[in-house]
């Protein structure tokens, strides 16, 4: 296997970080596959920016039942607090010191989709990511048991409206397409079954908790996945996990995420799926074996898939010394290119893939690196501030495969830059 050369540590953190900083790059470059893995997997401390000013929920559901004007100011006011708060993640997207647990909070945050949009209380979906970020690189059976009985999610799945003699099936039938097994992996009548287990679980939107109403809860026995009992939801949850087929699923999540776009390899989705179980879920040890796969390190997957609007934003401000933007503008021009931080598009999240580049949102892309290479006031200290390096080492660093357009033939380290990340091989990682 060897030592990992500098393209081979360029492509390890570009797939898995925020972007490929020159730092991060070298560190790893003449470390064997498993060395390098192990360094970039190290557990990093999770702080976090403090949390912007938010209106405690008691005083916007008073504002919401004094008048129709009161609920307009409320709304209003809420949709202020939303763009606080995305601004909040976006300014941590930048400065975090912990990049591959974000990146994995990112991925969550996809799996587990939750809106301000639906939600209208920014501090729940705080909360959320940050539970989901603290779970991120941990114990996949716990993130489950602990998003069910999240307040977000269970305003955002109706959980809330899931009560006995009007079971509610929104959070029931998400646990199982989306959350853990699949379309195709279950019966409707499992959905039913799963919907009446849960009955009776809430939120107290005031304190930003979990509730469980006894008298809510219809407690008849019921017949989910072939097992017939009065079960909790833990209980269900468990049986669930007991399947072959949520380690595979999230398996499959993980080849779009760092292998490919294309349809995945069922020898590989069988082998993760396999190893994520054995280990009770730790979803570091699912990372590891991706990370660890021929599959990963396969030349055809190299620059195959489309960088989202995170990777491109954050990404090339985190790993180019260009001077930064307003969180604000990066979160306006994020949402311009259809990733709108905590405002997901449907319950199954950001399709990602070659859906983030269209006539539109390409525009928009070059417009913002153009904006960013142009020549200005800070040209002098953006070029103090790159690498020391060839220009052969400068494309290797930028790009995944050789440039489609020609090299600028003026020398000049600035220059050479602003063509590549101008040409469209920049938007591929």
């Amino acid at each position: 296997m060897g030592r990992l050369n500098f393209s081979d540590t360029r492509h390890l953190v570009t797939r898995t970080a925020l972007g490929q900083e020159w730092g991060g790059v070298k560190a790893l470059e003449g470390k064997t596959r498993q060395e390098a893995i192990q360094i970039l997997l190290k557990p990093a401390p999770l702080t976090t920016p403090p949390l912007p000013a938010l209106t405690p929920w008691a005083k916007v559901s008073r504002m919401s039942q004094q008048s129709g004007l009161g609920k307009k100011r409320a709304r209003k006011m809420m949709k202020v607090e939303g763009e606080r708060l995305k601004r909040w993640w976006m300014k941590h997207l930048l400065f975090t010191k912990a990049p591959v647990n974000e990146r994995m909070t990112l991925f969550w945050q996809n799996h587990f989709t939750s809106s301000l949009e639906k939600v209208q209380q920014p501090r729940l979906l705080y909360l959320q990511n940050q539970l989901l970020r603290r779970n991120a690189m941990g114990n996949f059976r716990s993130l489950l048991h602990e998003v069910a009985r999240d307040p977000a999610m269970l305003v955002y799945l109706d959980g809330s409206k899931n009560v006995k003699g009007s079971p509610n099936e929104n959070f029931a039938r998400e646990l199982l397409e989306l959350f853990t097994l699949g379309r195709g992996h279950y019966s409707e009548s499992d959905i039913k079954a799963a919907a009446i287990t849960f009955t009776g679980w809430g939120t107290d939107r005031n304190r930003g908790t979990y509730v469980y109403d006894a008298s809510k809860h219809d407690n008849r026995r019921v017949t989910f996945m072939g097992r017939t009992g009065s079960f909790s939801g833990d209980q269900l949850i468990d049986i669930i996990l007991e399947k072959p087929r949520v380690g595979e699923h999230i398996a499959e999540k993980f080849w779009k995420e760092f292998i490919s776009d294309s349809h995945p390899d069922p020898r590989y989705i069988k082998r993760w799926g396999a190893v994520f179980r054995n280990s009770n879920y730790n979803i570091k040890a699912l990372l590891s074996e991706v990370l660890n796969s021929d599959a990963f390190w396969d030349k055809k997957y190299t620059g195959t898939l489309t960088k989202s609007p995170v990777d491109l934003v954050v990404g090339t401000l985190r790993a180019l010394p260009f001077p930064k933007l307003p969180a604000g503008e990066l979160v306006h021009i994020t949402k311009l290119l259809g990733q709108d931080l905590f405002d997901p598009p449907t319950v199954k999240g950001w399709p990602g893939g070659k859906a983030w580049i269209d006539t539109q949102t390409l525009l928009v892309r070059t417009s913002l690196l153009n904006k960013l290479t142009r020549h200005s006031g800070a040209s002098a200290r953006v070029q103090s501030n790159l690498p020391r390096a060839t220009g052969t080492e400068v494309v290797n660093w930028l790009l995944p495969m050789p440039p489609v357009l020609p090299l600028p033939t003026t020398p000049g380290k600035r220059r050479m830059v602003r063509a590549l990340m101008l040409d469209p091989v920049f938007q591929l990682k």
